[in-house]
Parts: structure tokens; C-alpha cells; sequence
């Protein structure tokens, strides 16, 4: 069974920092996208960033400058680096990952989540 668990959430007050991590555990065959997500109060979940099997990132306008994705070659863990942070972060933060497995398939997978709380 594979299971992402997160870590690094909290509060912090604007203009800070924090580092959320997301580790994969379970045997894989291949991962082919790992990020992040966020979903605040009232909203939509909405992509953050992620990063692809061959290294390209995608990142929310909203974060670009600001947040960094990265990994190792095995994309685990992956790390979402989050600066200069606004109250308009605030929201859960989720891991994603698409995920090939042996006898499984291909499909999505998402963490419990972790909350980051941004006071200004």
C-alpha cells in the first residue's frame, strides 16, 4: 500500500518561511508527478506546484518567486519551500503523487494534508 505523508505545517507570521516535506511510503514502480496542492476555506483545491519524473516544475502564479519545489532522483521526499508568505497562503496543504505500481497500475494519490496558517 502507498501512503504520502506531510509534514512542516504551522503558523507563521507573514513575510516568513516554512519548509513542508512529503514523503512516499510503499513500493512504487514509478513516479511520474509529485507536488503539491492547497485548499483553503470556502475554496477550490488548487494546484501549488509539482514537479515531473524528468524534472520540469510547474507552479501556481500565485507562488511563482516565492515557493520552490525539489527531490531527488527517486522524487522522495519531495519539499515545497515556501517564502516571503502571505495570509493569502493560508489553506491545507496536500502531497499528490501519480504513481505507477506493479499489478496496480497507474493512478493518483493524496496525503492527510497539513495545515498552514499565515497571520498578518
Amino acid at each position: 500500500q502507498v501512503q504520502l505523508v506531510e509534514s512542516g505545517g504551522g503558523l507563521m507570521q507573514a513575510g516568513g518561511s516554512l519548509r513542508l516535506s512529503c514523503t512516499i511510503s510503499g513500493t512504487t514502480s514509478s513516479v511520474h508527478v509529485i507536488g503539491w496542492y492547497r485548499q483553503a476555506p470556502g475554496k477550490e483545491r488548487e494546484l501549488v506546484a509539482t514537479i515531473t519524473s524528468s524534472g520540469g516544475t510547474n507552479y501556481a502564479d500565485s507562488v511563482k518567486g516565492r515557493f520552490t519545489i525539489s527531490t531527488d532522483n527517486a522524487k522522495n521526499p519531495v519539499y515545497l519551500q515556501m517564502n516571503s508568505l502571505k495570509p493569502d497562503d493560508t489553506a491545507v496543504y496536500y502531497c499528490y503523487a501519480d504513481i505507477s505500481r506493479m499489478y496496480i497500475g497507474r493512478r493518483n494519490y493524496w496525503g492527510r494534508g497539513t495545515q498552514v496558517t499565515v497571520s498578518s
